[in-house]
C-alpha cells in the first residue's frame, strides 16, 4: 500500500529552516517560505502542519560526507525529538548530505544571481531533500 498524505520537509539552519511541503499524491514537493530558527520554531512548525494538512514531517539530517555526525546533525536529532513530542503526525530524519549544494547548483542554473539565491536557499533545500526522500520511498 502507498502513503498518500502532504510531507512536510524541513532542512534545518542555524538562522532559518528551509521548507517544502508535497502534493497529496507525494508526487512533487513545492518550496514554502523558510521559517526563523529559535524558540518559536516548534510552534511555527506545528502551526504550519495545521495549516497545510501534512501527515508526515520529515526533518534533514546533516551528516558529513564520511558519515559522521556532528553539531548540525546533534541538532537536527533534537528538533526532529521535539517536533516529535509536539505533533499528532509521525516525524522521521532522513540523510540530506549535499541538499544545500544542489538547491545552489539549482538556483545558479535557474539564473538567479548570488545575492537571489542567498534567500531561496533553504527553502530549495528543503525541496530537494523532500525529493530525494521521495526517490527513496
Amino acid at each position: 500500500m502507498v502513503a498518500t498524505g502532504r510531507v512536510l520537509g524541513l532542512d534545518p539552519g542555524a538562522v532559518r529552516v528551509g521548507v517544502s511541503v508535497t502534493d497529496s499524491a507525494r508526487a512533487l514537493a513545492f518550496p514554502r517560505d523558510p521559517l526563523a530558527a529559535g524558540q518559536d520554531l516548534v510552534a511555527s512548525v506545528v502551526r504550519l502542519v495545521d495549516e497545510e494538512g501534512v501527515s508526515l514531517v520529515v526533518v534533514g539530517l546533516p551528516r558529513s560526507l564520511d558519515g559522521t555526525e556532528g553539531p548540525a546533525a546533534i541538532g537536527a536529532k533534537a528538533l526532529a525529538e521535539e517536533l516529535g513530542a509536539a505533533l499528532e503526525v509521525p516525524v522521521e530524519l532522513f540523510d540530506e548530505r549535499l541538499t544545500t549544494v544542489q538547491a545552489a547548483q539549482a538556483l545558479r542554473a535557474a539564473g538567479q544571481s548570488s545575492k537571489q539565491a542567498r534567500s531561496a536557499i533553504d527553502s530549495a533545500a528543503a525541496t530537494v531533500l523532500l525529493e530525494a526522500w521521495m526517490e527513496a520511498q
